[in-house]
């Protein structure tokens, strides 16, 4: 039996839903009121769709199974997850959220794809049954990457996030239950960090754009990409590990090596990231970069699956 995903919304995040569902084999519904949404989506899905094939389609996965509505009513009906990808404005997401509550069966999960909203926020002016209303933020590309945040609010039980972990897995993604709602979440609000961090070297002229993204990809990021921070500066601490690491590490936390409140950003700072990313992209097309980072992401995916979790027998884990 097809599983049937509605997707309100198809900005970046949300084509990256749609494309993941259909390489799922799962039937896709629309809804977004811009005119030329379907045909920007199938632009979207069509260029995405080389890499899901190198990836490993479900049986029966097309893109053909893609259907745009002009209603919410009519997104909804008969969806087993409901998926909101509207713009980044609390008021606006609340007035669609508690739109999509009062017309889609109670028992169904309407997961946001918000950055930073916290739950309880998302749910206030739901009626029906605001519990089913959580913060499902994945991760862009959202249709190669799988990791998604799974955030309940005061309203939610355990059992709703329950049943959403089962369905983004069954999109073979990996649910990371967030144990309590904040804003930015988890993954959101590391970036962030780096992200601060990343302008000030800019703005105080200590590197440029090229070369900061050099420090990740060349060093930390190939570490990242496998055991993530704490594991990282586990091994870090040789046979003893974690505890050898903060007693010989732990100190340099007193000292000033970071900048946790953003710069501000004035004009200047703007034009040196502006134009360091322009040097970066060498005259290519988004479009261009976006397959590039695609191919990259397929053979990456390839390689550290091998050395997932599962692969060593350890079930269960994250």
């Amino acid at each position: 039996m097809s599983r049937r995903l509605a997707v309100i919304g198809t900005g970046v995040i949300g084509n990256g839903w749609i494309a993941r569902a259909l390489a799922r084999g799962w039937d896709v519904v629309a809804f977004d009121p811009a005119p030329e949404a379907p045909e920007r989506t199938r632009a979207f899905v069509d260029n995405a769709w080389p890499s899901l094939e190198r990836l490993g389609l479900a049986e029966g996965a097309s893109p053909a199974r893609l259907t745009f509505v002009d209603s919410l009513e009519a997104a909804v009906a008969g969806a087993d997850l409901i998926q909101e990808n509207v713009p980044e404005r609390l008021p606006l997401k609340r007035e669609i959220l508690a739109a999509l509550d009062a017309v889609a069966a109670p028992e169904v999960i309407i997961g946001s794809s918000t950055s930073g909203f916290k739950p309880s926020d998302l749910q206030r002016d739901c009626t029906r049954a605001p519990g089913r209303v959580i913060v499902a933020h994945p991760f862009n590309p959202v249709y190669l990457l799988p990791l998604v945040e799974l955030v309940g609010g005061e309203a939610t039980a355990v059992e709703p996030i329950e049943r959403a972990r089962g369905l983004y897995q069954a999109l073979e993604m990996r649910p990371l239950v967030v144990r309590r709602e904040i804003e930015g979440h988890i993954a959101d609000r590391l970036m962030e960090a780096l992200w601060r961090e990343a302008l000030h070297l800019v703005n105080d002229g200590v590197a440029t754009t090229e070369e900061v993204d050099a420090a990740v990809v060349y060093g930390c990021g190939l570490r990242w990409s496998l055991m993530g921070t704490f594991l990282t500066f586990h091994l870090a601490g040789g046979e003893s590990g974690m505890r050898h690491m903060l007693e010989q590490f732990g100190p340099a936390l007193k000292l000033p090596w970071t900048k946790l409140e953003a710069p501000e950003l004035t004009d200047t700072l703007i034009d040196k990231v502006v134009e360091g990313c322009e040097y970066q992209a060498a005259g290519r097309p988004v479009s261009e970069l976006d397959r590039r980072r695609d191919d990259f992401l397929v053979e990456l995916l390839d390689l550290v699956q091998k050395y997932w979790p599962e692969a060593e027998g350890l079930e269960g884990r994250i």
